[in-house]
């Protein structure tokens, strides 16, 4: 299993505020308010909010579009401990980050509407994505996995540091299990569990396009089998091993009108990883030009 350590400013004993961080209550969350001109920003003021699971799963069951499902899962307060910690982090922020407004909510998957390749990571970083409002944007992971993308030919810059900096993604889209950043990158299972209708929605939106998904981590992968299976999709059993590059052909045509769904393990493009050497620029190329062969 490799998946992303803590940054240091989220040390292990740090503990997870019991109550809204100060200045803040439900009524008046930390973060970016919908509606406000943040750049990219799905929701409006009348965006529904889901306050628990049973939310979660009616919001999403009843998303028309795939803009509507974004902007539902960008307002979503069903965690409560999720929900405290992206606040507090929103409102301490870190000290290299004290100028700037942290986005403070949860993350929409963001990309190509109509992608061939869906790339499904653990949750946002603390200090990444719940500070720029944009997925996989914002911290050394980041920085890594855009810069594969770009030189694989399936985004238009090799970096992407905020939301509405200009980047696009090519025949890509970009999600999460949890859409929330977790303290210290442990989403507990209730967490992943409440937030599984927002991606089995929008997996099933996709549908025919979809050719290729990616899966970031150990966590990602074990995460999607599942939620194949809830589309009635027929996944293979046992369950697939986890692997870099390890390569699984599920066949799907009777679920969403594809021939088949290739899925990739890839080690997560952390800082651990990528400093240690477990994640290699040529191995990360590797697997983003096999699934774009795949996804041709």
């Amino acid at each position: 299993m490799s998946e992303p350590t803590a940054p240091k400013s989220l040390a292990p004993d740090t503990p997870v505020p019991d109550k809204p961080a100060p200045g803040t209550n439900p009524e008046r969350p930390a973060g970016v308010r919908p509606g406000s001109g943040w750049p990219e920003d799905p929701a409006t003021p009348d965006t529904p909010v889901a306050a628990n699971a049973g939310h979660v799963r009616a919001l999403a069951a009843d998303a028309d579009s795939l803009a509507e499902l974004a902007a539902r899962e960008s307002v979503c307060r069903a965690c409560p401990r999720l929900v405290r910690w992206r606040e507090h982090v929103a409102v301490s922020k870190r000290r290299s980050f004290q100028a700037d407004t942290y986005w403070g909510r949860p993350l929409p998957s963001w990309g190509d509407d109509r992608p061939s390749i869906l790339i499904l990571g653990l949750a946002p970083a603390a200090h990444g994505g719940n500070r720029t409002g944009r997925m996989f944007t914002g911290d050394r992971s980041g920085d890594f996995l855009f810069a594969s993308l770009w030189r694989c030919g399936l985004a238009t810059q090799p970096t992407s540091t905020a939301a509405g900096d200009g980047e696009r993604l090519i025949s890509v889209r970009l999600t999460a299990v949890v859409r929330c950043a977790p303290p210290e990158n442990k989403p507990l299972p209730v967490e992943r569990d409440t937030c599984a209708p927002w991606l089995a929605r929008e997996l099933k939106f996709l549908g025919s396009d979809l050719r290729v998904i990616v899966c970031l981590g150990h966590y990602a992968w074990m995460a999607l089998w599942p939620q194949l299976a809830s589309l009635g999709i027929q996944v293979p059993r046992p369950r697939p091993a986890f692997g870099h590059a390890v390569e699984v052909n599920v066949p799907v045509s009777e679920t969403v009108g594809t021939t088949s769904i290739t899925v990739l393990g890839s080690y997560h493009p952390s800082q651990q990883n990528t400093f240690t050497g477990r994640v290699t620029e040529s191995m990360l190329d590797a697997v983003f030009g096999r699934a774009r062969a795949l996804a041709s």
